[in-house]
């Protein structure tokens, strides 16, 4: 079994914010291959069981908000009994430029609050990440404020090829692992920046 985990924050107040691309990268997996996401209290989560490339996948959304998604993550892990391994993370990063996706096998939060949360939840870093690239504020910005700020009208309109590109690296991770999908996705190649 293998658990993919989008962070982000709940409500309609931080829909669609840069913030919560791992809400939205969830959403559009569920989508694309029809499984559907429930409230789940044991899990404080919306999650839902399902198939991606023939493998069974569990999608959440954390609902404790972004710097509490280390008690949504480590009772999906005990609940569905996966292991660290079998872990895929989908979040925002400041320090990517806007549209570029990275995988990282392995690591710390890089002061991503959310997943610093898991990190102290599960006491280890070894699981995969999909950090997607937001890009920095200007020098006028508080990141605090800018993460929470909605995509503006050009990243917006870029938005649909980026989360195209998320759900074939998830697809990719599910098929091959860590490994592959940095194989593709971390190369100077057309998935490095989407234009």
């Amino acid at each position: 079994m293998k658990l993919i985990v989008g962070l982000g924050n709940p409500g309609d107040i931080y829909a669609g914010s840069r913030h919560n691309i791992g809400f939205s990268l969830v959403k559009a997996l569920s989508r694309t291959h029809k499984i559907p996401l429930r409230k789940d209290s044991a899990t404080f989560s919306l999650s839902g069981k399902g198939k991606i490339s023939g493998q069974s996948v569990i999608l959440a959304m954390p609902l404790t908000f972004m710097n509490l998604s280390g008690i949504a993550v480590g009772a999906l892990l005990r609940k569905h009994k996966v292991t660290l391994d079998n872990l895929f993370v989908v979040c925002d990063d400041l320090d990517l430029e806007f549209a570029r996706l990275k995988v990282k096998p392995s690591g710390s939060s890089g002061g991503q609050r959310g997943l610093e949360s898991i990190i102290e939840s599960v006491k280890s870093g070894s699981f995969a990440r999909l950090r997607i690239g937001i890009g920095r504020p200007g020098r006028d910005a508080q990141p605090s404020e800018y993460v929470l700020s909605p995509f503006s009208r050009k990243e917006k309109e870029r938005m649909p090829g980026i989360l195209e590109k998320g759900i074939e690296c998830c697809q990719v991770w599910v098929r091959e692992g860590v490994t592959g999908s940095m194989n593709i996705f971390n190369g100077v190649g057309k998935y490095k920046t989407l234009s």
